[in-house]
């Protein structure tokens, strides 16, 4: 920059430091302090709210699972996010990027019985200001047992659980110099998220999106809750087949089925076998008879037996699983309900085949009594007494044990409660349910408008699309979780009438049906002919989480909505493993809601593994706590780490890359201790070897930025790292070192001029990676020069940076530089000649164009090498060869 005095023209003088006065390391545990306390105090990650949307980028951000354990995962994914964000913001966006907390639901209520020990009971009275062990002392109760309470006092103690948690996790994205704007701040259970998931469901019942309907349903029995398809995961756990044999009505023979789920006998309603199974053809349409309990039971064909497992014949039950829900649908079986929410065998009465019930049976006094002997039993319980009722002869339809073989051992696949240690089962209860099946081509249509990275994922989305087979059941028999908002009118007896709901007025939401009372009625007829009853379940998390981008918006909240500065969004950061639920669910609502995407952009982190390469999770038991990574490496090398971690790529935890991290941020503290320390005048007309530098700085912006632009964070700090260390620091200072100690005027100047140049435009492209040294360097110098508080207040590097700098005379010209540094020190250390030492002469040997290029910066070349005396011989190879002719006199 020229400034003018008087008729005289004079060049900016650059501000240095004195590197003497700066500590030799740099000790990243104070600094990370001093620049959060800064960053937060002079609000340097603030968006501006209602600008118009094209002037935002807006991060829908994962609300973590506050579940008051923290591992490295939970700093993985999120500084990929913060890396997009401070990108995003270095390009003049304003930057919405909030952070929520997904604080309610199973984990945590399981965790606050457990520090509590509790356990709910609508029944019991609410206790105001409740300490536990004085109640427990109040009541006799011994301190081990638990104490059994008001469902409001449970929320209560959800809430003091999560506020901890939160503080805990917020302490940690703080230390890890994430971006976030904590104005944006939310939690799923908090007032406004429970007001809009109240307003979604008003929304969607409205538009008929909604039914409520008694059906089989996945059920979690250690929590009695209704989980959904998505929530389910497969387990590969030890079982075995029993052979149990049926008798034919009317008939001496019988046919054998193998089955892993004994237990399950007096629930089954059919026997099916594939149509094609020639055993078995004769069978269809006629009447097994089980043992044990003696019920008839019709036989037909289905498509969907597979004639190699087991013994190609197989019991329907209601239910084992979702495709005896099927059978029993297609063939309008009995339902036969064994056992109850809390997976009990309930009180049955099997009757005579004269009588029109599900329970028949032709023996019903041998059926009543081996059914009693299982009444109240849980199902594992259940299984071991069956499995004895069927070695007894009188149990069997032909005298003789129905039981007839040893168990066969397997592997098999069972599907668990994806966050539970039992398998679920099937009952049949009233649920709320979203309409979903009906809408698969919709919503693959607006999942292929979403930009997928890597592109790839967006097939877990079409896969799970496709295969969805029930709708989206959004109830939970639960207690910490945003309430259905919805009331029953009783008739005169106090059944509820479940086809006359009570609808809240959008204006009172959010409503606690348990509390609140319908318009047109009061407390006093809670519960009384005639009255109302408050819906007792809860919504489904997801229900809640889905929700994210209209929570950030405040989507219907009067005076407050943002919808249209905001949204759709422009990314959703995310897990792979969790596309079939938080970003399938997303996409629903928004389709349903708004008939949008959600986002523009959907960008998938990989999974983190430990040193063997097993995924961590807290099961496994082989989590590794961030706090101690932190404080041994430092937040900026353990933010190295997660970004050099691929879209879609699982990652293995290796403490070697920390230390590769630890070595970038020391090397940029020493580079810049030196480059910043030398006194200079900027100036544009610079030598040819240091525009040839500027042009190399140039070409790397733009592939960097390309790569940000695709959010390939990864390989642009690939790129980066490269050019400081190989370019940079490694070949480019080096070779201008001399002339920098040595030489003045404008062949100082430009030497210096190009160093800081390179130096703040690589601050700038490893700012959203190392946030804290690039601004603790920046601080030193450019922030005075550049009038910007912050590094991340300063502008990405473009044109604009490279502009009135003149070019270099030839192109590649520090590229010929660096091959032929390199192959000089190769020749060096061959012949055990220390880098640093001088040599009298040098053979070197290249193309024609090569040799010549060496002309335009033989000083420099002749400095970094120690060689004033240069042979060339011209060769085709583009690569250099150097031969050292004359070694000095004391080497000889």
């Amino acid at each position: 920059m020229v400034y003018k005095n008087g008729g005289n023209e004079i060049n900016k003088k650059f501000k240095i430091i004195d590197p003497k006065k700066l500590p030799k390391r740099f000790d990243f545990t104070d600094k990370e302090l001093f620049w959060r306390n800064i960053w937060e105090e002079k609000n340097i990650y603030s968006r501006k709210k209602n600008l118009s949307r094209e002037k935002s980028f807006v991060i829908d951000s994962p609300p973590p699972t506050v579940s008051g354990s923290l591992h490295v995962g939970h700093i993985f994914s999120y500084t990929h996010q913060d890396i997009i964000a401070r990108y995003k913001r270095m390009q003049n966006f304003n930057v919405l990027y909030p952070m929520g907390w997904d604080d309610n639901g199973l984990p945590t209520e399981r965790r606050v019985q457990n520090i509590f020990g509790v356990r709910i009971d609508n029944n019991v009275p609410y206790i105001k200001n409740l300490n536990v062990s004085k109640e427990k002392k109040i009541q006799g109760i011994d301190e081990s047992l638990p104490l059994v309470i008001n469902r409001q006092n449970f929320i209560e103690m959800c809430h003091i659980i999560t506020e901890k948690d939160e503080l805990v996790f917020k302490d940690l994205f703080r230390r890890m110099g994430f971006s976030i704007d904590w104005q944006d701040e939310y939690a799923t259970i908090d007032k406004k998220s429970r007001n809009i998931a109240q307003l979604s469901f008003l929304d969607l019942y409205k538009k008929n999106h909604i039914y409520q309907f008694e059906s089989p349903t996945m059920w979690y029995i250690d929590f009695q809750t209704a989980v959904t398809q998505a929530e389910i995961e497969d387990r590969e756990i030890s079982g075995a087949y029993h052979d149990i044999k049926f008798g034919i009505e009317n008939s001496e023979s019988g046919i054998i089925i193998s089955t892993t789920r004994p237990e399950l006998l007096a629930s089954c309603v059919g026997i099916t076998a594939h149509p094609n199974d020639k055993r078995y053809k004769h069978l269809f349409g006629k009447t097994a008879i089980s043992p044990v309990f003696f019920a008839p039971i019709p036989i037909f064909p289905s498509e969907l037996v597979d004639m190699e497992k087991g013994t190609g014949i197989l019991m329907v039950c209601t239910f084992g699983d979702q495709t005896d829900v099927l059978w029993w649908r297609e063939n309008s079986l009995p339902l036969r309900q064994l056992f109850g929410s809390d997976g009990r065998i309930l009180d049955i009465k099997f009757q005579s085949e004269n009588k029109k019930e599900n329970w028949i049976s032709k023996k019903p006094e041998i059926a009543n009594d081996n059914i009693n002997k299982i009444k109240n039993k849980s199902l594992k319980q259940t299984k071991k007494i069956i499995l004895e009722m069927l070695k007894i002869n009188e149990n069997s339809n032909d005298n003789n044990p129905a039981l007839i073989a040893e168990p066969k051992n397997i592997q098999h696949p069972v599907r668990f409660y994806e966050k539970g240690d039992s398998p679920i089962e099937y009952i049949s209860s009233r649920q709320w349910f979203v309409k979903i099946i009906d809408k698969k081509e919709q919503l693959l249509k607006i999942g292929n408008s979403i930009n997928w990275h890597p592109d790839y994922m967006s097939k877990r989305f079409e896969n799970w699309t496709k295969n969805l087979s029930i709708d989206w059941c959004i109830s939970r028999q639960r207690f910490f979780g945003v309430p259905i908002p919805i009331w029953y009118k009783l008739d005169d007896k106090s059944e509820i009438i479940f086809d006359s709901v009570l609808l809240p007025n959008k204006d009172n939401l959010p409503i606690d049906p348990e509390i609140d009372c319908p318009e047109g009625f009061n407390e006093s007829e809670r519960g009384k002919p005639n009255g109302f009853i408050g819906e007792t379940d809860v919504f489904d998390t997801w229900f809640t989480s889905s929700l994210t981008p209209q929570i950030v918006a405040n989507w219907g909240l009067e005076g407050k909505d943002e919808m249209e500065s905001v949204f759709p969004m422009d990314i959703r950061p995310q897990s792979h493993e969790i596309i079939r639920t938080w970003a399938f669910y997303t996409i629903v609502k928004s389709l349903l809601h708004n008939n949008s995407i959600p986002w523009k952009n959907v960008v998938i982190s990989g999974w983190i593994l430990d040193p063997d390469r097993k995924k961590m999770s807290k099961s496994k038991g082989n989590v590794i706590t961030p706090i101690e990574t932190i404080e041994k490496y430092g937040s900026d090398s353990v933010r190295y780490w997660a970004a050099s971690a691929r879209l879609g790529t699982d990652t293995t935890y290796d403490e070697n890359v920390f230390i590769v991290g630890n070595k970038l941020v020391n090397k940029l503290y020493n580079a810049a201790k030196f480059v910043l320390s030398h006194e200079s005048e900027e100036i544009y007309d610079l030598k040819d070897l240091d525009a040839s530098f500027i042009e190399d700085l140039k070409e790397l912006v733009k592939k960097v930025t390309n790569y940000y632009d695709k959010f390939q964070f990864a390989q642009g700090l690939q790129i980066t790292e490269e050019f400081f260390w190989n370019t940079y620091t490694d070949n480019y200072l080096e070779l201008v070192k001399k002339r920098v100690f040595n030489s003045t005027g404008d062949e100082k100047n430009s030497a210096v001029t190009s160093l800081r140049l390179g130096l703040s435009v690589m601050l700038r492209l490893l700012s959203p990676v190392l946030p804290t040294i690039t601004d603790e360097i920046w601080s030193w110098c450019f922030s005075e020069e550049n009038n910007s508080l912050s590094i991340h207040e300063s502008s990405w590097p473009n044109e604009e940076d490279f502009l009135n700098f003149s070019n270099p005379a030839t192109s590649n010209l520090l590229e010929i530089a660096m091959k032929g540094i390199r192959s000089i020190r190769q020749t060096k250390t061959l012949e055990g000649i220390g880098l640093g030492r001088p040599v009298e002469k040098i053979k070197i040997s290249s193309k024609k164009n090569n040799l010549e290029a060496l002309d335009f910066f033989i000083d420099d070349f002749s400095n970094a090498s120690g060689c004033y005396d240069f042979i060339k011989e011209e060769s085709d190879d583009e690569e250099f060869t150097t031969e050292i002719i004359i070694k000095t006199h004391n080497q000889l």
